[in-house]
């Protein structure tokens, strides 16, 4: 099993898009390597944000290569202490987007180091937002634009506490360190960004290109449902296929065939939303995988890869309705 980040958070499935009457989640993969994930949600006061200490980045000093970290000396900061090795230009995080890093995390007085993504060639996407991760990356990565190299350390009051996290082998004295290559950013505002594809089939749904953050229309043709799925690229993007096992994040609206009428969007809500593929209906499982992020899909899902006769209760979907959705694949997590 691919180890990942204890700083993921388990995916959330929308009632609208939970696969009906299947128990497996991907859960159980959250806790399989030690690193800093939060581990209650902090009561403690911001902290005070100082230059130093932190200890040499003695290798791998490049954006995107996994660096070493020598050993701290003498006392940490009692503080957060954070600097940027390297001014990124891109766009300014923003407490509660969602951040994707690289990262590298030790322990100060022994190097230890307890976990980092670049052995995994995966980068970790995460929420930066009370309760989703350690308090010392919202506040140590709060204002800083995508493109950034930050190295910061981080006390046990906006770590783990006196608890400290005995599977990564971390003490509750102790003060970790981190290097975190910020590699983008997203928001509500967050749309695809790619080619636009033709759509010439009169009898799909004609689905907006617009990528300023808005909700895309919609245009359904006055014409019989299809009834197989449809996965079609609107704006074709330029990042990595999806696999079926993946947990992605994602802007979407869903609006009914038979009326054109929404029944649900991040878009209104105002939050993006991230799920396993393989914990959602099967007409949203089979028709992003193999897609590429940074896409916008059409969806059109038949009854019997959607809800079928048994809709989810208090969804305001009836029984057998094919459902189409716009999806924006902004990322894998």
């Amino acid at each position: 099993m691919r180890r990942r980040s204890l700083l993921i958070a388990v995916p959330a499935g929308l009632a609208t898009l939970a696969a009906c009457g299947d128990d497996k989640s991907d859960s159980s993969k959250a806790s399989d390597s030690a690193s800093p994930s939060a581990s209650a949600t902090s009561a403690a006061p911001a902290p005070k944000i100082v230059d130093g200490p932190l200890p040499a980045v003695t290798g791998g000093t490049k954006f995107g290569t996994k660096p070493t970290v020598a050993k701290g000396t003498g006392d940490p900061s009692k503080d957060l202490a954070v600097k940027t090795l390297i001014a990124g230009g891109g766009q300014t995080v923003a407490e509660n987007d969602y951040v994707q890093a690289h990262y590298l995390g030790q322990i100060w007085n022994t190097a230890k180091v307890f976990d980092n993504s670049y052995d995994r060639k995966t980068p970790l996407v995460i929420q930066l937002a009370e309760g989703s991760i350690i308090d010392g990356w919202r506040y140590a990565l709060t204002g800083k634009k995508v493109g950034s190299r930050v190295q910061f350390s981080v006390p046990p009051t906006w770590g783990y506490g006196k608890e400290g996290n005995a599977q990564a082998g971390i003490k509750g004295t102790d003060t970790l360190v981190f290097v975190v290559d910020v590699q983008g950013t997203f928001n509500a505002n967050s749309s695809a960004k790619g080619t636009k594809v033709p759509q010439n089939d009169a009898a799909l749904p004609k689905v907006g290109t617009n990528t300023d953050g808005k909700a895309p229309s919609i245009d359904i043709p006055k014409k019989d449902a299809p009834t197989k799925l449809v996965a079609n690229y609107i704006i074709e993007g330029d990042g990595d296929e999806v696999g079926a096992k993946d947990t992605v994040l994602v802007q979407y609206k869903g609006v009914f065939w038979d009326s054109g009428k929404e029944f649900d969007s991040t878009y209104g809500r105002k939050a993006l939303t991230s799920f396993g593929l393989q914990q959602v209906v099967k007409g949203w499982g089979q028709g992003l995988t193999g897609k590429k992020v940074g896409s916008r899909v059409l969806i059109v899902i038949p009854p019997k890869l959607g809800y079928g006769d048994n809709p989810p209760s208090g969804s305001g979907i009836k029984k057998d309705s094919v459902l189409v959705f716009s999806v924006d694949i902004l990322a894998k997590m």
